[in-house]
This record gives structure tokens, sequence and C-alpha cells, in this order.
């Protein structure tokens, strides 16, 4: 967030990747608890995996991540309907790609964490620093 009287930062403003932290209230857990539940699949996981390399067809995605066409479609119109895919008719094809960088990002986040988890990690930033609990 920029002050737009002198195009400084505003204090406890997030720096351009950085992500604000948004205090959790009823409304917006339940749609942030949707969002989880839609990524707890880990057959939904490699479908939001390979758009991230570029938009993809219907097709070819199934494809990509093994599942058979009808199973693959409709794990895309649920993951369309919650915002986190876009679908881009181009003849008789669907192209899906990820609704923004967020999803990305949160995919990335996701795998980080479960890695830290497998390690036995603990505590640290984004550099990993923190050191471990055995």
């Amino acid at each position: 967030m920029r002050r737009p009287e002198d195009g400084r930062t505003a204090p406890g403003a997030a720096t351009e990747n950085a992500v604000p932290r948004i205090r959790l209230d009823a409304d917006n857990a339940a749609r942030v608890a949707t969002t989880l539940q839609a990524l707890a699949a880990p057959s939904r996981l490699p479908i939001l995996d390979r758009p991230r390399e570029g938009p993809c067809a219907a097709t070819g995605l199934a494809d990509a991540v093994g599942m058979e066409q009808s199973a693959c479609s409709h794990q895309l119109r649920l993951l369309r309907d919650l915002g986190l895919v876009t679908g881009t008719r181009r003849g008789r094809s669907v192209v899906y790609a990820l609704h923004d960088d967020h999803v990305a990002r949160l995919l990335d986040q996701a795998v980080h964490h479960a890695e830290h988890l497998r390690l036995g990690l603990t505590g640290g930033g984004e550099d990993g620093a923190g050191g471990n609990t055995g």
C-alpha cells in the first residue's frame, strides 16, 4: 500500500511480495475454509499444479495428471466455481489457467510447509531459519 501524497509505503503495509495479514472474522473464515477444503483433495492438487506452467486444455490436463477426462472435468468445474481456476472456451476445447498468482503462491506455501514438517523443522521465516525440534 502506498501513500498517495508521497509514494512511500505506509507503516505496517505489505511489501510487494508479502501477503498482508488480515484478521479472520466469521465471514472470511468460512470462505477461507471452503478454499482449503477444495485443496484438501489430493486428486485436485496436480490439477492445480499443471496450469502453473501455463494455460492447458482440459483434455491435455487430464492426460498430464493421469485422470479420466470426465473425472478431471468434474474437478475443474468445482475449482472454477471456487475461483481457483478460469476456463476459456477455444473452439471445442476449454483452456484452463490459474485464477491468479495467489493460487500458485498458496500451492507453493502448502508444499513448502509440508516439506518443512517432513524434515522436522519448526519456526523460521521465509528463509527456513529457526532450527529444528531434534
